[in-house]
């Protein structure tokens, strides 16, 4: 028997519940994971709270990260003891996800955990900064330089946006980090920000072109406040868009792109090809200095996921939720 949060739907809305499950219960795979953490990202709080169409079939287990050791497996490339990391792939909603002791998961899913790295490191990292590095990978082969200019970050206060930031300032780039919580300021100062700018200011309209402000950007909001970062960003400047926080649309023209020579380029980090991210996890474990983590999440229980699933969709949860769930 293993502990897992399990979501139903009753009376048309989604419930959680701590459960005690067989292994016979979870679904097929060819390797099996006991679960030492997951995480709470944006897309868990929808599930479980219910406000987003995450999941379309009940019951099931969130949790789209998951860090753990290897109890068997018929994939020749993990072996029992062996610690991995998932992250993407439609588990924690197509698949029963992190939230649970135990995991049957397919072996293309999984990448060994890096040399160096701890369990819990891997997870504060998680789905967040593995896309944060993805964006800074995007922003690096579309030819933008720490002498270039500023680098905008927006959405700097939650998961993608703190390590984000604290990628750039690492490797020298001068970072104007946006966010809607003016009380984050000095918290992202200290990942390495030498600017803020305020969300109200991102996301007032804006012409086609606006006065070139940014070498780089990494976006995490999405409507109003891309158009705008694509309207500011500087000729030749790439503008690497990975989320949608603020809302699925954009109105913008094409004059970023055919006058500034502007590249908006998209990054995903849920069906990213494997050896794209072996080396984003590689340069995690060398760029990304660990001792910031503990600055930038928190650690909370499974009973507690509920609680904090309505925190994080109302923008109350600074930087990564780290989720306990083994022991």
């Amino acid at each position: 028997m293993f502990k897992a949060l399990v979501l139903d739907k009753v009376d048309g809305k989604t419930v959680s519940a701590i459960q005690e499950l067989e292994e016979s219960a979870l679904p097929e795979g060819d390797v099996l994971v006991e679960v030492s953490y997951s995480s709470l990202n944006y897309k868990d709080g929808l599930a479980v709270t219910g406000k987003g169409p995450i999941i379309n079939k009940f019951p099931a287990i969130p949790g789209i990260d998951l860090v753990g050791r290897v109890i068997s497996s018929e994939d020749d490339r993990f072996q029992p003891g062996m610690h991995v990391i998932l992250t993407g792939w439609g588990v924690g909603e197509r698949h029963w996800g992190g939230m649970s002791e135990r995991a049957r998961l397919k072996g293309d899913w999984l990448v060994p955990l890096p040399a160096g790295m701890s369990e819990k490191d891997a997870m504060l990292i998680g789905t967040a900064g593995l896309t944060a590095m993805l964006c800074v990978l995007a922003l690096e082969e579309g030819g933008v330089r720490p002498d270039d200019g500023e680098v905008l970050v927006t959405g700097a206060a939650g998961g993608v946006g703190s390590v984000a930031v604290a990628l750039l300032a690492k490797h020298g780039y001068r970072v104007t980090a946006a966010t809607g919580r003016e009380s984050e300021s000095d918290y992202l100062h200290r990942l390495g920000a030498t600017h803020i700018r305020s969300r109200e200011e991102m996301s007032a309209p804006s012409k086609p072109l606006e006065k070139q402000l940014w070498s780089g950007v990494i976006d995490t909001v999405g409507s109003k406040v891309l158009a705008r970062a694509l309207a500011e960003t500087s000729y030749g400047g790439t503008v690497a868009a990975c989320g949608l926080a603020g809302g699925p649309e954009l109105e913008t023209s094409v004059m970023p792109f055919i006058l500034r020579n502007v590249r908006l380029q998209g990054v995903d980090s849920v069906v990213c090809p494997t050896a794209r991210r072996e080396q984003a996890w590689q340069r995690l474990q060398s760029d990304l200095d660990l001792a910031l983590l503990g600055d930038v999440g928190q650690e909370i229980t499974l009973e507690q996921v509920p609680e904090y699933a309505q925190k994080i969709i109302r923008g109350e949860v600074r930087g990564r939720t780290l989720i306990k769930v083994g022991e």
